[in-house]
């Protein structure tokens, strides 16, 4: 209840005082405003996407059942607490990755529905702008990131001579230009105190990477004039980004009583130390970075690479499992191989399970974090053995504010157009589109 005879919130930036310490109030409703409480307060929508390379044992992902009655598959199983707040669709192909490579055009089309053109790495193309960057082009200005891409592994180099692709398209699924990819953070030590600066800044500190940025496009600019007419094409591709991390600047910067304010506090204790030797804890410590985001409104979109296309990421520390992630996804459906590859894609089931456990005990207005977001998880293939992107693994946790349905299995049409799912979730994020990719149209029984 609000707070008789008062009239005016408590800020979320108000502090506990005493013993010469500061504590930072929880979520209260006495912050907010009479209005607000007056009718529901509807948060903001947020879209997360996690990737995870190298497909499922495809026998033990699919749930038994369909629409609301339906029991999760084993691989599944980590998200029985969480079965309300999923949508978990079956029959979604991406048609335009359906071509000879193995894994680079399954990753780098899966957010853009498109396929890549064929490059040693000097003249990158992913013939589309890929799905959570129109969704953060949609709100662009409500938050000082337009969004956030983080990753386990640094960026693949040189050319896998298997297929004849850059190994640099396995790396990214976020397209903000079709010959742009954006750059994802890998230490959670930069993605803590990168959002630290966002919701305290100090007095000064946007003048000095003002400066700092003045200087970058003035070198920039003469450089140009030394190069040739497809490098000044690439600096120009440069400095448009430069110019959208000044307006990034510029709005983070931005006095007290501005549109945007930090929606919870951040303790600058608890910053992570670096990159972890453990890849566990490297994936854990990335997810709370995932999760501080969203609960300070930091940014609504991000996404999450448990690891670049043809990630052989040895897994030994699970019981079990003695070999690395791609090696064993080679399973030639040998029953010893099967079985790791099941552990393997469970373990990263697990940690979706921890970061939706994480948004659901984060109160916000009315719900929950997660019960404001659309966080997906995903492979790029089905099977690793076939390298098909028919029937792609896929969940979708949490309703956007109650636009979409959850609580079910969606089972679709073979061949339906994965783009269709896209569309809807655009629709739901508050940024829809006529057409994206081949869809057809909106994923029938996906939103309210």
């Amino acid at each position: 209840m609000h707070i008789t005879g008062q009239t005016k919130p408590i800020s979320r930036r108000t502090l506990l005082k005493g013993a010469g310490a500061a504590l930072a109030l929880p979520w209260l409703e006495s912050m907010m405003s009479p209005r607000l409480l007056a009718q529901p307060e509807e948060g903001p929508r947020r879209l997360g996407v996690l990737f995870m390379p190298n497909g499922v044992r495809e026998d033990q992902w699919t749930p038994e059942g369909e629409g609301t009655d339906f029991k999760l598959s084993q691989t599944l199983s980590p998200l029985e607490s969480l079965k309300d707040k999923l949508l978990i669709p079956t029959n979604l192909w991406n048609q335009a990755s359906n071509v000879g490579d193995g894994h680079y055009v399954k990753t780098s089309g899966f957010l853009t529905c498109q396929t890549i053109s064929k490059s040693l790495g000097f003249d990158l193309n992913s013939n589309g702008v890929s799905m959570d960057q129109i969704a953060a082009r949609g709100i662009a200005g409500q938050t000082p990131l337009p969004s956030l891409e983080l990753a386990i592994a640094p960026v693949s180099i040189g050319v896998d001579t298997n297929v004849g692709y850059t190994r640099v398209y396995g790396s990214h699924i976020a397209w903000s230009r079709p010959t742009r990819p954006l750059a994802r953070e890998i230490n959670p030590r930069l993605v803590f105190e990168r959002l630290f600066r966002i919701t305290n800044p100090k007095e000064g500190g946007s003048q000095q990477d003002r400066l700092l940025l003045d200087r970058v496009l003035g070198d920039a600019k003469q450089l140009q004039r030394r190069v040739s007419q497809e490098d000044r094409a690439r600096i120009d591709d440069y400095l448009e980004s430069v110019r959208a991390l000044e307006q990034r600047v510029e709005q983070a910067s931005r006095p007290e009583g501005a549109s945007w304010q930090p929606a919870v506090d951040m303790d600058p204790t608890v910053k992570p130390d670096g990159i972890p030797g453990e890849h566990a804890e490297h994936v854990r410590l990335m997810l709370d970075m995932m999760a501080l985001a969203f609960q300070t409104d930091s940014t609504r979109v991000t996404t999450f690479m448990f690891g670049n296309a043809v990630s052989n990421t040895n897994f030994s520390f699970l019981d079990g499992v003695s070999s690395g992630h791609h090696s064993v996804s080679h399973h030639e459906n040998k029953e010893e191989n099967l079985v790791q590859y099941q552990l393997i894609a469970q373990w990263h089931v697990e940690q979706y399970a921890y970061l939706l456990n994480k948004l659901q005990n984060m109160p916000e207005g009315n719900g929950t974090v997660l019960d404001h977001s659309m966080i997906m998880f995903g492979s790029g293939l089905r099977d690793g053995n076939k390298h098909s992107p028919r029937n792609l693994p896929l969940v979708i946790a949490g309703s956007a504010g109650g636009r979409i349905k959850t609580g079910q299995h969606l089972v679709q049409d073979p061949n339906t157009p994965l783009a269709n799912l896209y569309c809807s979730m655009l629709e739901a994020f508050g940024t829809p589109v006529e057409q994206f990719g081949d869809s057809t149209e909106k994923l029938p029984g996906v939103l309210v």
